[in-house]
């Protein structure tokens, strides 16, 4: 029964929707995370510092450290409020991260940090303006998977299909917290239960819950093989950009998605914003009609309807097995998820200890 039918509390719609995966079953198994230097990630930049200007922009190296317990750390050991420090993008925490953050310091010199275990700075520069989210074009991920157990061949040939056709754009399951928390606890909210008191909390719900949404309209296209194809009514959005137009506007938009030039999108759920048609529209709203609750609660909460990219190009894929360990490196753009690369590929295991 469907939460317009009046079950929202049905245990199958209060997990977050699976996901099926595109390219088949793994073709293996490996160890993920045995240790922070085994998951690297490099933010590319679209811009970057002058050396001049009032906010003071550091590239800092982290190692198992959150992107916004750095912001804080920063924020506390500066003497600023928390608003008066940037960045671009959430990074993990089990990881190696190398990111940008600013410190907004008008009339001020830059601090002299005493960095803690674990914190890195490689660069400082000034520049004109705060780094805000977004800012930068994309990732690169450096990937090491112990224990691995794969056919040889099967794995080159898997990896082959994933640089050529890329994956599906699912979000992946940091988006939505430990045991799925931020997707149930935010769906719990919207239907009627008690708001989270901190606003980013608040945040991490609503995101999960739009995320969720978003994936139960990918994983059907993935069930019905269109992720990466045109349907009839499509909204397309050009690689490398946000802008959306219609594919019944463009005679050319087949052919263009074959080429990978555009993407198909599926929405993440608000009010207003450009809507699908046709067999598309069809698609989204038989998915939807389950969470019609949902959808209604996010747009009377004033967000406005977006769309993402239904197929995830993987650039600059490159890989290399030294016995039982395989190295991956590859360029996602922002938003994307390396996880969802991954699940194409093998099913990893991430030590207990290391979870989180």
């Amino acid at each position: 029964m469907s939460e317009a039918l009046g079950d929202p509390h049905s245990d199958a719609l209060a997990r977050p929707p699976a996901t099926p995966r595109a390219h088949g079953e793994p073709v293996g198994e490996a160890v993920l995370r045995a240790e922070p230097a085994d998951f690297q990630v490099d933010e590319i930049m679209v811009v970057e510092p002058e050396g001049e200007g009032e906010h003071l922009w550091l590239e800092i190296e982290k190692t198992d450290w959150n992107t916004e317990d750095v912001a804080l750390w920063l924020a506390r050991n500066a003497g600023l409020h928390r608003l008066s420090v940037g960045y671009s993008g959430l990074k993990d925490r089990r990881a190696v991260t190398r990111q940008w953050f600013s410190l907004h310091l008008p009339g001020k010199p830059d601090p002299e940090f005493q960095w803690p275990p674990g914190l890195r700075s490689l660069r400082a520069a000034r520049h004109r303006r705060k780094l805000n989210r977004g800012t930068h074009r994309g990732n690169i991920f450096r990937l090491r998977l112990r224990e691995l157990a794969a056919d040889q061949d099967a794995l080159a040939a898997r990896l082959e299909r994933i640089a050529a056709e890329g994956v599906p754009n699912y979000f992946g399951e940091q988006r939505f917290g430990r045991d799925g928390a931020n997707w149930t606890r935010g769906r719990a909210w919207l239907l009627g239960g008690e708001a989270p008191r901190k606003r980013p909390l608040r945040n991490f719900w609503l995101s999960g819950v739009r995320s969720g949404l978003f994936n139960a309209v990918l994983a059907e296209r993935v069930r019905r093989d269109v992720w990466h194809r045109l349907l009839d009514g499509d909204l397309l959005q050009p690689d490398g950009s946000r802008g959306l137009f219609s594919a019944d506007d463009d005679h050319d938009a087949a052919a263009r998605v074959a080429a990978g030039t555009v993407h198909p999108t599926a929405p993440l759920p608000g009010r207003m914003g450009m809507a699908s048609s046709g067999a598309c529209r069809q698609l989204e709203d038989t998915v939807l009609a389950d969470h019609v609750a949902l959808v209604e609660a996010l747009a009377d909460l004033g967000l406005d309807a977006e769309r993402r990219a239904t197929r995830l190009p993987v650039s600059a894929l490159q890989w290399q097995c030294v016995g039982d360990t395989l190295e991956l490196t590859f360029r996602l753009p922002t938003g994307a998820f390396a996880t969802a690369v991954l699940a194409e590929l093998l099913t990893t295991r991430v030590p207990s200890a290391n979870r989180g």
